[in-house]
């Protein structure tokens, strides 16, 4: 099935992102750590073309670090560096410059024997909607520069900021591809709010996220929801959580859409911790 959707606003922010390309010496590409290649858009692989790139994976602390140490063994056998950070507790300034330093390298070093003395680095910070680019940005500022939220399309216009005498990063709109091939890929982006929910049928991606926990996090779906299964059953789980929290309607039946709402704002709060949406093993 493929989902077809581009609002306005992507339309314009691609054009904003190749406009400004030239501008800029590389670029620093966030992905959701929960969610490594559903959060890998083509649309900006196209765009970045051959600019060096470091690709920064966020939110750390909100996916299964078992399985981020499953994510970085798998990037480095296939020959790539990775970074997954914290951008509310790690140091990300000193992380991203001696980073985006090792990704300029060769250009910095090839100046120097030029006798040419080296500028501050310009790096482009691109990636879908709410990846964690306000956060990441109010950061390195110290202080708040753009306004951050659980849902997508909060930035909406190029801002520059000076991280150090040696960095310089251009924040952007977030960004996403016309449209979906893959069912499963348009459910993790709306399990992790990178899209809104409305875009997909609710009942979808509820039944997405539920089997996966069920599969992977069954101990999470008892706590949170007392759901205990060998085998999911979409209408009987709903059955039990919308129980379970209250959610009746007259003649004793449970509320499936109020319940369905419930879980999406779960995730969106952040009440269901350290789940990592996609694993390795689907990609080998």
């Amino acid at each position: 099935m493929t989902i077809q959707w581009f609002p306005g606003h992507m339309t314009k922010a691609k054009r904003t992102i190749s406009e400004h390309l030239k501008l800029v010496d590389m670029v620093i590409e966030l992905r959701d750590g929960r969610i490594p290649m559903s959060s890998a858009n083509p649309l900006l692989q196209e765009l970045i073309a051959n600019k060096p790139r470091l690709i920064v994976f966020t939110k750390r602390d909100m996916a299964d670090e078992s399985v981020t140490k499953q994510w970085i063994a798998y990037f480095e056998k296939d020959g790539q560096t990775v970074i997954f950070i914290d951008s509310q507790k790690d140091n990300v300034k000193k992380i991203l410059l001696e980073n985006c330093l090792k990704v300029m390298d060769a250009k910095i070093q090839r100046d120097l024997r030029r006798g040419i003395h080296p500028r501050a680095i310009r790096a482009m910070i691109v990636g879908i909607p709410n990846v964690g680019k306000s956060t990441l940005i109010n950061r390195l500022a110290k202080r708040k520069v753009v306004d951050v939220a659980n849902r997508p399309g909060v930035t909406q216009s190029i801002k520059w900021l000076t991280v150090d005498k040696r960095l310089d990063v251009m924040d952007t709109p977030g960004i996403l591809w016309p449209r979906f091939d893959d069912v499963k890929i348009g459910n993790r982006l709306a399990l992790t709010s990178a899209i809104k929910e409305q875009i997909l049928p609710i009942e979808q991606v509820v039944a997405f996220g539920l089997e996966y926990l069920l599969n992977h996090y069954p101990k999470i779906l008892n706590e949170r929801y007392g759901v205990s299964a060998t085998e999911f059953d979409f209408d009987a789980t709903i059955e039990m959580i919308g129980r379970k929290f209250g959610f009746i309607m007259a003649e004793n039946e449970v509320d499936k859409r109020r319940t369905m709402a419930a879980f999406m704002a779960d995730l969106r709060q952040d009440n269901l911790k350290s789940i990592s949406w996609e694993r390795p093993d689907e990609y080998l």
